[in-house]
Formats: C-alpha cells, sequence, structure tokens
C-alpha cells in the first residue's frame, strides 16, 4: 500500500499531485449516454425506454458488459491471424478400426505435461492439486498409448483454427466440467492475452476466445434432464429426483451448438432405485422410485429424441463421453491396506488383468445402443473407461475442495469420509480424455470444410 505524502507547513512548496485517472469509457458510449439522459428529460417516452436499459444493465450486468466487450474488440482488434493448416504436415489419424480404449499408460516426462498448472489462471481451486499441497507430482507424466495406433499429439492452434466462428459445449455433470477446465487450459496459452474471458450466466460458463470468435461451454445438468439437482452452486441435495421425461428446460440452451458433448453417470450411483417424479405432479415430493437403469432408459429415450427432433447433423457433432471411474476399493488393485485412492502415486499397471471397479456397465452398453440406432443424428460414443480405471493415482484425494473450502487438517485426517476419489487432478488424465475429442472432431471437420485441408494419414502402430 503507498504510504500517505508527509504533512506540509505553510512554508513548504505544494506537492506534485498526480492527475486523478479518467475512467475507462469509450467516447461512443459516454456521449450516447449523455445524449440519451438529455433526450429522456424532454419526452416521457424516452424516459421510459432509459428506464428499461438501466434495469437491464442492472440485472445483466454482466451480460451486456461481455456483449460490448465483444463487440467492441471486433473494431479495435483483429481476429488471430489464419493458421496455414494446408501448408502443416499431413494430420495423423488412427485407423478407423483402431480402438483407441485399449492401450496402456507409458511415462512421459519430456513432452509432458501438456501446460503447467499455475500458468493456467483460468483452473478452479477443486482441480488445483499442486497448489492444494499435494506433495507428489508424477500424475502428470503419463501419456495414454493405444495398441494398435498412436494419438495425434494435440495441436492448440489447429484446434481453434477449426473452432473459427463455432461454439463447442460440455453438458453433464462436473466431470464434464472437469474436461471443460482441461480443455481452456489446452488453447489458451496460444490466446492473446487481454483476448480470452470466462462468463458465467446460471448453468451456463462460457469460456470466450476473442480472436477465433470462438467459446468454449460447460452447461450443468447432471442428469441430461430436469431434476431436483438443476442449480449449479446449490445441488448438494439428500433425495435427488428426476423428470426424465422433460428435457427442453436445458435442452434450449444447446440449439445452434457445433460440437455438444454430453456425459451423465455418477450422479446416478447413490442408490439402486431413482426417484421420479410422476409427469403431471405439482410438487417434487410427488415422485415414484424405479429401478436405475429404468430411469436411466428412459432419460437416454427423452435425449434421443431431442436431438432427432432439433439437431441438424449438417451443423453440429454430437459426442458422448462414457463412464469416469470412481476409486474407492483399493484392495481391488492390490492395496489392502489402502483408504480409497489416498496416497496412490502410480498407475494400475497390470494390463493383462482389468480392473474391476463396479461399474454398472448396463449403463455403458445402454449408451452405446442408443447411439448406434441414432440415424438421423450420428453419436460419437468416446469410451475413457478402461484407460481411466488405470489410474488410481490421478484423483483430487485430499487435495481439493469441499463446499467451496480447501480441506482442513481435521478433516484431511478422515480421509475415508472426504478423499475425492471422483474428480481428476490437472494437468491430468482429462487432458488425454481431450486429445481424443481432438482427433475425433479434426476427423469430422475434415468431412465437412467446404475449404482444402491437408491430407489425413493414418497413425503407424508403436513400435514394440
Amino acid at each position: 500500500m503507498a504510504k500517505p505524502p508527509p504533512p506540509t507547513s505553510p512554508s513548504d512548496p505544494p506537492l506534485p499531485t498526480a492527475a486523478a485517472p479518467k475512467p475507462r469509457t469509450f467516447g461512443l458510449f459516454s456521449s450516447s449516454a449523455r445524449s440519451l439522459l438529455a433526450a429522456a428529460r424532454r419526452s416521457p417516452v424516452t424516459t421510459l425506454v432509459v428506464a428499461f436499459f438501466l434495469l437491464a444493465l442492472f440485472m445483466y450486468g454482466e451480460d451486456v458488459r461481455t456483449i460490448a466487450e465483444l463487440s467492441i474488440d471486433d473494431y479495435l482488434y483483429p481476429d488471430a491471424d489464419l493458421y496455414n493448416v494446408s501448408g502443416l504436415p499431413p494430420l495423423l489419424l488412427h485407423p478407423p478400426t483402431c480402438d483407441l480404449s485399449d492401450g496402456r499408460w507409458l511415462f512421459d516426462n519430456v513432452s509432458l505435461p501438456a501446460y503447467r498448472e499455475k500458468d493456467c489462471t483460468f483452473l478452479t481451486k477443486q482441480v488445483t492439486c499442486l497448489a492444494n499441497g499435494r506433495p507428489d507430482d508424477t500424475w502428470q507424466y503419463w501419456k495414454w498409448q493405444p495398441n494398435q495406433c498412436s494419438l495425434p499429439t494435440f495441436d492448440a492452434r489447429r484446434f481453434m483454427e477449426t473452432m473459427r466462428g463455432k461454439r463447442l459445449m460440455f453438458v453433464g455433470d462436473s466431470l464434464n466440467r472437469n474436461q471443460w477446465e482441461s480443455l481452456v487450459c489446452l488453447v489458451q496459452p496460444i490466446l492473446s492475452k487481454g483476448r480470452k474471458k470466462i462468463v458465467k450466466r446460471g448453468s451456463l460458463t462460457i469460456f470466450h476466445a476473442k480472436e477465433y470468435r470462438a467459446t468454449l461451454e460447460f452447461y450443468w445438468a447432471p442428469f441430461l434432464v430436469e431434476s431436483n439437482s438443476d442449480n449449479p452452486k446449490i445441488h448438494s441435495i439428500e433425495h435427488r429426483i428426476i423428470r426424465p421425461d422433460r428435457i427442453e428446460g436445458h435442452a434450449k440452451y444447446w440449439k445452434d451448438v457445433d460440437y455438444l458433448i454430453f456425459n451423465t453417470y455418477i450422479w446416478w450411483m447413490n442408490t439402486a432405485d431413482m426417484k421420479v417424479r410422476r409427469p403431471d405432479s405439482r410438487y417434487w415430493s410427488q415422485h415414484d422410485e424405479v429401478p436405475r437403469i429404468e430411469a436411466y432408459g428412459r432419460v437416454f429415450k427423452t435425449w434421443s429424441e431431442w436431438l432427432n427432433n432439433n439437431i441438424d447433423p449438417a451443423h453440429t457433432s454430437v459426442f458422448f463421453m462414457t463412464i469416469s471411474p470412481l476409486h474407492i476399493s483399493p484392495n481391488n488393485w492390490g492395496n489392502p491396506e489402502g483408504i480409497r485412492c489416498v496416497k496412490e502415486t502410480l498407475p494400475y499397471q497390470n494390463y493383462s488383468q482389468p480392473l474391476d471397479l463396479y461399474h454398472d456397465m448396463r449403463m455403458f452398453d445402454l449408451v452405446v445402443k442408443v447411439a448406434s440406432s441414432m440415424e438421423k443424428v450420428p453419436v460419437t460414443v468416446i469410451n475413457i473407461t478402461r484407460m481411466s480405471d488405470y489410474r488410481k493415482d490421478a484423483h483430487t484425494s485430499l487435495y481439493s475442495i469441499r463446499q467451496g473450502k480447501l480441506l482442513t487438517p481435521k478433516q484431511k485426517a478422515d480421509p475415508e469420509k472426504f478423499a475425492d476419489c471422483i474428480h481428476w487432478c490437472l494437468p491430468g488424465v482429462p487432458d488425454v480424455w481431450n486429445q481424443i475429442l481432438y482427433t475425433r472432431i479434426l476427423s469430422k471437420s475434415s468431412w465437412h470444410s467446404n475449404s482444402a485441408a491437408p491430407p489425413l494419414q493414418s497413425l503407424p502402430p508403436p513400435a514394440q
């Protein structure tokens, strides 16, 4: 804090004072505001219009400021230079027959991590494990290597060139938010300072890449359909109730998005039966309990029908992320003395013996079945389950937050209750999910693009 100037005596010369900084306004806006106020004094109609304008500014101030900033950017700053994709080496993609989910984790402390936690200021405290006190960092240095092919490296410039003028949206629960944060961190290093911003609007969180006129978005809808857990800030509800036949309250925000990435699983796993609100009921208390898989099927019937009726596959590509595992059974990976995922520092590496983490694979199979039956609107299922099963070491564990605050020493002393073995430290496993998503998106964009695109070639299998 700056010290105040020393007191002066009457004989001291006056101290020089810095000119008061002028408020950062745009002349066009300030003169327009003065004109509006002057007109308001002369006309009751104008007074009413000005009143509505001020009310909108008060209620939607952040939105108005964002729109204004983006509009001003159009005039003050040029778009990012076109990345000469056609001049790049061919984009090497995996053969269509290669199963990207079948592979192994290899240690790589040369090319990884893809970004540094401290360099990505957009990360939330939930996933900044190093800043939250995690003593090891080896979870960051593992890359996924499919057995039958190789995975292209994530190229942020190539990706953002594909995103130019487009919208990408993750829809689902906090694991999709985990992946959204990862994607923001993967692309933000190439974006100019001051030309990137996050705006929150209720259930929607938007990352603006202004020079590409692109957005990477996350929409909170943990069950995809409407539920009593739809408040993005207050959703720790003991009795979760869904409306499997109601989706429009969420889905109206998904229209005109170029890339939609869905997930829903972990919020279903508290109970074997789901509470389902009756179709014509007035209150959440008016509900029935049905088996989990039955409720899941009803939700996906509503979801798939909405896609078929509202999505133009020539404009929008749809993806679905499969189960992200919960690591709470250390006996299953040979550590009977362990507590959940606490103090795990290495992946499970017995690739000949699948790790049983008690997933409800009926739900996995149902997603695959629904996606394969979608003829009008194709849905690409991205299988992250098996590869993520091995990563018992990469969760936020005790180095996260609970109800917005870092765990206290007392809470850390009770890992059975407080260790978070659902979410992932960043950088980490979700970066690989995005590497696969990147590959899928670029494959699709090459099919849909009307411009000249570099040739696509298949990556050879890794050397044995």
